[in-house]
């Protein structure tokens, strides 16, 4: 069972319902917001495991590239240029599609392997955690989620997804058997909302929302919630303790004033899964 928690913006606390979910429901982590996965800065896991990410890059042989352009043409991502009488290849642009060798007649064109970042696994007490760690300057994320979610543990599974609605979330989502969205009362928090709503419901799997720093009143969220007949399955206050709490580094969960949102939280879940 993979549970993801998204949300239509950054910033919302979607690793704090994460990784405090995680410990209540005993569940495994998976960060998947590989360009700044910062999951691990609360768990505090001991990494026993480190695995390289590794792409298909292309790989010109000279003394049989004729120059001829036919690459630069079908490539829809804009690696290959050709300048004069030579082909330059853009490494970060290339998706590893293939085209460019199949459409070379003359063979020049070969893969090679390149290394785009890394997969780490660790333990944190009682839950199993892993991560995808994303080089700095490479642009594209996906190869390294998908390596991420293609070797996820037995068990249930909280996946942290990256913030937004972009193609890195939509990937996430397809290995989610259910959803959490996690939102703001504020005008931008209502705004995304909507476009992660819209995403998860193209995924036709039950989800939920949870509302952080809720003032506990009949805000802009819950009135679009109960016209959308979305259920809200938790809150988290508006609280300088537990601004405290985060600002630290420290888990909530095991702040024994505030375990109670999480546990709370972790029955919903529990009884969205049944739905699913």
């Amino acid at each position: 069972m993979n549970i993801a928690v998204l949300s239509g913006k950054g910033g919302t606390g979607k690793t704090t319902v994460s990784t405090n979910l995680s410990l209540a429901l005993k569940g495994n982590y998976i960060d998947c917001d590989v360009e700044e996965p910062n999951g691990f800065l609360f768990l505090k896991p001991n990494i026993n495991e480190v695995q390289k990410v590794l792409v298909d890059c292309p790989d010109i042989d000279e003394d049989k590239c004729m120059s001829c352009g036919d690459c630069v043409n079908i490539c829809q991502f804009n690696a290959l240029a050709k300048v004069k009488d030579n082909i330059i290849l853009f490494e970060k642009l290339c998706h590893s599609c293939g085209a460019c060798k199949i459409a070379c007649d003359y063979e020049a064109l070969n893969y090679k392997k390149r290394e785009i970042g890394a997969i780490e696994k660790g333990q944190s007490k009682e839950i199993n955690c892993m991560r995808g760690l994303l080089n700095v300057g490479e642009p594209t994320a996906v190869p390294i989620i998908k390596t991420l979610l293609n070797n996820l543990p037995k068990g249930l599974n909280i996946v942290d997804c990256p913030p937004g609605t972009s193609c890195n979330v939509v990937n996430s989502l397809k290995y989610a058997d259910s959803a959490i969205l996690v939102t703001e009362p504020t005008e931008f928090g209502l705004h995304d909302l909507k476009m992660a709503v819209g995403v998860v419901r193209m995924f036709n799997i039950p989800f939920g929302i949870v509302v952080n720093k809720d003032n506990n009143r009949h805000n802009r969220i819950r009135k679009y919630c109960k016209e959308e007949n979305i259920k809200i399955i938790g809150a988290i206050p508006y609280s300088k303790d537990i601004a405290r709490i985060y600002s630290n580094g420290e888990n909530i969960y095991y702040n024994l004033e505030q375990k109670h949102i999480f546990d709370k939280l972790a029955e919903e879940v529990k009884r969205m899964i049944v739905w699913s």
